[in-house]
């Protein structure tokens, strides 16, 4: 078992948040997320009594897909995130979100990012996919829309994305796995769900301090692997 180790300098009122947040977010998540998460959490071994110890769920993501996880104070801006996606990095805010919070956190806060973020990065293809976006990224001059394309690509990835499996649109995207008045906006019959397009992606507006518009759905999950191939045309300056 992995990660049994509490975080260092948790508050008790941190423990029953992170505790309350894991009971309810699991209970939403039963039948709605993609196996790829369900695995993800389970090899980690996080459990609802203690916020786990970030360096050792660093340890068994590297030893998985190469990544190692950065505590962090604050969220990034965008371009010093990407930098980290670049280097196989992921940004973890030690700060949890208070009670009134709950059931959405406009920024990204330590359960957002352990809960949602952290069992993916197990999985080699969005592995994959993050490392070469933020080469990407990296990629282009300061200015460049490019910028501004990869950003709503990744908000609507690996944030806030759907993949159909079995059928079903089941949930991946973090912002949504960590949020229960995302999951709720999400599943409503009247929440527009379309079809994963890259180019359709690449031109829709990011709005981070609420609720999405529209989230996408991936036909697969071997669809990431395909984004990865035309970001590399991306980095050889093909990118349209």
């Amino acid at each position: 078992m992995f990660a049994n180790r509490p975080l260092a300098n948790a508050t008790s009122q941190d423990q029953l948040i992170w505790k309350i947040l894991f009971d309810r977010q699991t209970a939403l998540l039963h039948k709605r997320a993609a196996p790829v998460f369900s695995q993800g959490l389970a090899r980690l071994g996080m459990r609802r009594e203690a916020i786990p110890d970030i360096a050792e769920l660093s340890a068994t993501v590297r030893a998985h897909t190469g990544w190692q996880l950065a505590p962090v104070g604050r969220p990034f801006e965008p371009a010093a995130f990407f930098e980290l996606l670049a280097e196989r990095q992921f940004p973890i805010v030690t700060r949890i979100r208070p009670m009134h919070a709950f059931d959405f956190s406009p920024q990204p806060d330590l359960f957002h990012d352990l809960f949602g973020h952290v069992p993916m990065l197990l999985d080699e293809g969005l592995a994959d996919f993050l490392h070469v976006l933020g080469q990407a990224y990296r990629a282009q001059s300061v200015g460049s829309p490019a910028r501004e394309q990869l950003w709503a690509l990744y908000f609507f990835t690996a944030e806030f994305g759907l993949v159909q499996h079995e059928g079903k649109p089941l949930l991946y995207g973090a912002g949504l796995l960590s949020s229960a008045g995302e999951i709720h906006h999400c599943v409503n019959e009247n929440t527009p769900r379309p079809v994963f397009d890259l180019a359709t992606v690449l031109r829709t507006p990011v709005t981070g301090a609420r609720y999405q518009n529209q989230y996408f759905v991936l036909p697969s999950w071997e669809q990431l692997s395909e984004c990865v191939e035309e970001l590399a045309g991306l980095l050889a300056g093909r990118f349209a």
